[in-house]
């Protein structure tokens, strides 16, 4: 817990430039776009409802979904909010194919 508050004490999201807030269960992978200035999600995704391949695979799709779903709203800069988890496995390939998708972080 006190890794994730140093986290977002450092981490703040705007309207232009949101926070890409990714959590992960041991089953499932969510990520969120968030405006901190209103307290608003502005858009999600996540993998309940697919449960074909890999939990990494299913990631890296999150990753790519939610980065078109961003396009579509015409954002392009988000801050990443990797929640107090290891940069490592599914919390980098969502990350990686969120970036191949065109988001800027």
């Amino acid at each position: 817990m006190r890794l994730k508050t140093k986290i977002r004490s450092k981490i703040w999201g705007t309207s232009d430039m949101p926070r890409l807030s990714v959590f992960k269960s041991n089953k499932f992978i969510y990520a969120q776009l968030i405006d901190d200035e209103s307290k608003k999600t502005i858009l999600s995704a996540s993998d309940i409802k697919g449960k074909k391949g890999t939990k990494t695979a299913r990631a890296e799709e999150i990753g790519k979904e939610i980065a078109s779903l961003a396009k579509a709203k015409k954002i392009e800069k988000v801050v990443f909010d990797r929640n107090g988890f290891k940069y490592t496995g599914r919390i980098k390939s969502l990350a990686d194919a969120a970036r191949k998708e065109g988001l800027t972080f």
